[in-house]
């Protein structure tokens, strides 16, 4: 049995050093000056950081095609907020399912890749809608323990799962607007367009090799109609610029399968600081909260923390640094590229899950 090596968190050299490369490029060919005296200029700072969504609205015939793509690393495993070895979890982690007392299976690191479209059209001035659909993959690392009891580890093994997600739809209607700040209310829904029953093989602790639905963090979708409300606020003077947004997602029903996934909240604050139009520099924190899974799938029983559904959500805080670009001339006038890295400094999970590593989103933008 071949044995998969750990991937190091988020392999983007190239796609990091090409992306400054073309955003030092711009800002040097426009210098700071340009902030007050262009007019015409387009700047980088209107769009907050590219892992906000619903952020901005567009004038009236006005659409925007965006794709963003996101790469997020996790890599050991938190009890609440504190560390806990593969060998301590095998230890203490009854298993709640029929089988061995406890769990026999851990997983070690998981890498979510996520590729998003979105289009936006504003029918008016005071209203903005969009859509957003992905292709998501996400791949989980294991240990197997031998069954029983003790700590003798059998083998690993990777799962993987990949497909189409949920799709999203939203319109933004606009509450507030002067030459400082800006206010806009979000309505959105998530539409179970992502499978709720992917299946992989996996190593068993009695060193079979059998195909089982891979447990919740591994599906692709939340198989249910979610409503998703929000709020956002940004504002602008000079060289800065700023914003918030709250953000929920509220699960409307129980899915196919007869559980629920917990409803989540979610803060974000920006400020950002433009060098001249073409380019901005941003930091963002971001707090969220998620809630347990209600129900279970009665398929999803693995001897394995993941298939636990106490062992969801928590609290979380993020810190994220990022720029937006913005070409100024030529036939890419108008085109927008962005990136974020964000990292946590604070998680405290319910029960014993997976710990974030980081995460990073690359975008680009245009409108017409």
């Amino acid at each position: 049995m071949a044995i998969k090596n750990r991937k190091p968190p988020v392999k983007l050299n190239a796609l990091f050093l090409a992306t400054a490369a073309f955003s030092c490029s711009q800002a040097f060919a426009h210098p700071g000056a340009a902030i007050a005296g262009n007019v015409d200029a387009i700047n980088a700072d209107s769009h907050a950081p590219i892992g906000v969504m619903g952020d901005h609205m567009h004038k009236a015939g006005e659409w925007m095609l965006s794709y963003r793509y996101m790469e997020m690393e996790m890599d050991g495993n938190l009890n609440g907020d504190d560390s806990i070895t593969p060998t301590e979890i095998v230890n203490t982690l009854a298993n709640p399912f029929a089988g061995p007392a406890n769990v026999r299976v851990v997983p070690i690191n998981m890498t979510t890749k996520m590729h998003m479209i979105g289009l936006m059209y504003a029918p008016t001035d005071n209203l903005t809608l969009m859509a957003m659909v992905n292709h998501t993959t996400k791949e989980m690392d294991h240990i197997t323990f031998q069954g029983g009891m003790g700590t003798t580890e059998l083998g690993r093994f990777t799962t993987k799962a990949s497909g189409i997600g949920d799709t999203k739809i939203a319109g933004l209607y606009r509450l507030f607007d002067d030459p400082t700040h800006h206010v806009h209310l979000n309505v959105g829904f998530s539409l179970p367009t992502g499978s709720i029953k992917e299946t992989d093989d996996v190593l068993s602790p009695m060193n079979t090799r059998p195909n089982l639905r891979l447990p919740y963090p591994m599906q692709l979708g939340t198989g249910t109609f979610d409503f998703e409300p929000g709020l956002t606020y940004t504002g602008k003077r000079n060289q800065w610029a700023w914003g918030a947004q709250y953000k929920a997602m509220i699960r409307l029903s129980e899915n196919s399968q007869d559980y629920t996934f917990g409803d989540a909240h979610q803060i974000s604050s920006w400020a950002s600081y433009s060098y001249s139009p073409s380019i901005s520099f941003s930091a963002r924190l971001t707090g969220k909260t998620v809630d347990e899974i209600d129900g279970q799938d009665d398929n999803i029983t693995a001897p394995v923390q993941t298939a636990n559904p106490n062992n969801q959500g928590g609290d979380y805080v993020n810190l994220g640094f990022g720029f937006n670009s913005v070409f100024q001339e030529g036939w890419l006038r108008g085109h927008r590229i962005a990136l974020e890295y964000s990292m946590p400094i604070m998680q405290d999970v319910n029960g014993i899950q997976l710990e974030m590593e980081n995460m990073l989103t690359f975008g680009y933008q245009y409108a017409f």
